[in-house]
């Protein structure tokens, strides 16, 4: 069956409502949509093939993790090292599963770590799991041993969780660091809540409004990237008083 023959079979109509579909799921950028509808099954196959496509690399990925977490489960049992619980956590991490990552950085770090990283890796899951204080202490001894640890990150998440246990000198501090010499969309987005919970509604719309402006500038998987960071900055803004 030729292409032609093939879209305006019912295959195409099915094409253009998984179009749809994963639209609604992913919320890519608003011109796709118009795309579909206006384009019939051809911005269907042009969405798919620009859009979903993708994914379904990250499914394979995603298949592959689970694959090699169950490898290392499997090892653990004859070798519980320090290694092979962080590369666990590393694991767990990626996939979001951040209780069990945080877990497998603990007993990384009971088999006696001696690396930075899954101090730093517990640390970022007690954070993003609600648990700023706990959080604290590990990130703190990443920055006392590398400054500029995952391209400044640290020093960013170090900031907000001050942010989040109400010691805002501390924040202040750490967030003009970080912001100085980082780019990440995370560190701006988290000093821009902090400056609104402290009455600063202009600074924070200035450092809102700088990830809303990576948007031209970035390539397409980049702002794939970016979109979770992208929703939140527009959340932000809306939240803040004009």
């Amino acid at each position: 069956m030729g292409l032609l023959s093939y879209l305006y079979s019912p295959w195409g109509i099915i094409l253009q409502v998984l179009a749809i579909v994963h639209f609604v799921r992913r919320r890519p950028d608003t011109y796709w949509l118009w795309i579909i509808l206006f384009l019939g099954r051809y911005g269907a196959v042009i969405y798919l093939l620009a859009e979903a496509l993708p994914d379904a690399g990250s499914s394979f990925k995603g298949f592959s993790r689970r694959n090699r977490i169950g490898q290392l489960q499997a090892e653990l049992r004859e070798n519980p090292s320090c290694g092979n619980y962080e590369e666990l956590g590393d694991l767990y991490l990626d996939g979001g599963k951040l209780a069990q990552a945080r877990e497998a950085y603990q007993r990384s770090i009971a088999a006696r770590a001696s690396t930075i990283d899954p101090f730093y890796h517990r640390g970022v899951c007690a954070l993003l799991l609600g648990d700023a204080a706990a959080a604290l202490p590990d990130l703190e001894r990443t920055i006392a041993e590398a400054p500029n640890h995952d391209f400044q990150r640290a020093q960013g998440l170090l900031a907000h969780a001050y942010a989040l246990t109400g010691q805002p000198t501390k924040a202040e501090e750490q967030f003009h660091e970080a912001v100085l010499r980082s780019t990440l969309s995370e560190t701006y987005l988290n000093y821009a809540s902090f400056l609104a919970g402290q009455g600063r509604a202009s600074e924070a719309r200035v450092w809102t409004s700088k990830v809303l402006e990576k948007r031209n500038s970035l390539l397409r998987y980049q702002r794939r990237r970016e979109r979770p960071n992208f929703r939140r900055a527009q959340k932000l803004l809306k939240s803040l008083p004009a």
